[in-house]
């Protein structure tokens, strides 16, 4: 539980408290119900893509592809369920969606470990190849007439408050989010698989030397993100009830800026799901927020660079800071690296 109070985590908490009261003070309608479940909403698929980008930027690499196998996976599915079995329950969507995903992902993961090929040119290159076969071969045309238990899906709702204009709704849509990060946190600090995670980060040789066997940590690694990217996908298209093959796509950067904003090293071996988390709710609340202190449209993207840049750029100057008094090197893995009996 030590690892929750990173100094990092504080600062990026300590911002999004400081952001949220500059909005409230501007506009108290930043602090109403209805407000805080838009962001809640907003967080949804933000949440589940960036604890997929959180355990590749742990393993040392970096995934641009996501974005291209969530808005693949949600839109074959729908035009499959469309066509062959509309009746079908949501759920059944979700388990096509993450199956189409997973199988995306170990395509990426295929030529990472089969080749060793560096992740940022595989990820770019699967992502041109998956978007454009999708346009291409499956389809290029809006679809919003969703199977109905998709629809229905989409109209559930968690808690209920009555406003003055309207009702605000949470979707349980939340819970997705909650259970993934769970299990992903489960996953990092309490199995030898999650060890083998950070290790790979933190120095690739000396995990080899402790017996991890790497390339099936990097298929599981991949696969894992696609299946938590069919995920997302399919959560996004519900929840906007619609299947629009050019959504979600041009999305990612704002992910891992979360997820490197939240404490992960770009270089590999750290990063929390608590920090990820705190990272994506800083760029959800600067990017719907912004607006209600009136900073024009224009203007938000400059915004939030800076924030990205001074929230990424002081933990590593006070990391630098940090080694030249200790006189020590480069921090390694946030786990521990230990011996496996057995390759993971």
């Amino acid at each position: 539980m030590n690892r929750l109070l990173r100094s990092n985590e504080v600062l990026v908490a300590v911002t999004i408290v400081g952001l949220c009261l500059i909005v409230g003070i501007s506009n108290p309608v930043f602090f109403t119900v209805g407000n805080i479940f838009d962001l809640m909403r907003s967080s949804i698929v933000m949440g589940i893509f960036a604890m997929g980008v959180l355990i590749v930027i742990v393993s040392g690499g970096i995934d641009v592809s996501f974005t291209a196998i969530a808005v693949f996976a949600l839109y074959s599915t729908v035009r499959l369920l469309n066509a062959y079995a509309p009746e079908a329950p949501f759920w059944l969507a979700f388990v096509i969606a993450g199956a189409i995903g997973f199988g995306l992902g170990m395509i990426n993961a295929f030529f990472i470990a089969r080749f060793n090929l560096p992740t940022l040119i595989v990820t770019l290159g699967t992502m041109s190849m998956f978007h454009g076969f999708l346009l291409f071969a499956i389809g290029n045309t809006i679809v919003r007439d969703l199977p109905p238990s998709l629809t229905a899906f989409s109209r559930a709702t968690l808690v209920q408050v009555q406003m003055e204009r309207g009702v605000a709704n949470l979707h349980p849509a939340i819970f997705f989010t909650a259970v993934i990060a769970v299990l992903v946190w489960l996953l990092m600090d309490f199995t030898m698989l999650g060890r083998g995670v950070y290790a790979l980060g933190g120095a690739r040789d000396a995990a080899e030397r402790a017996g991890f066997n790497i390339r099936r940590i990097q298929y599981f690694i991949y696969g894992l993100v696609g299946l938590l990217s069919g995920f997302g996908g399919m959560i996004y298209g519900s929840l906007n009830r619609q299947a629009n093959p050019q959504d979600i796509v041009g999305s990612e950067l704002n992910v891992i800026a979360a997820v490197v904003l939240g404490g992960a090293s770009l270089t590999g071996g750290r990063g929390t799901v608590i920090g990820s988390l705190l990272g994506v709710a800083l760029v959800v609340i600067a990017n719907n927020s912004l607006i209600l202190i009136g900073v024009p449209s224009v203007w938000q993207r400059v915004v939030i660079g800076l924030i990205i840049l001074v929230g990424t750029g002081v933990p590593a100057i006070q990391e630098r800071r940090a080694r030249r008094r200790t006189g020590g090197s480069a921090s390694g893995p946030t786990q521990p690296l230990q011996a496996a009996p057995a390759a993971d």
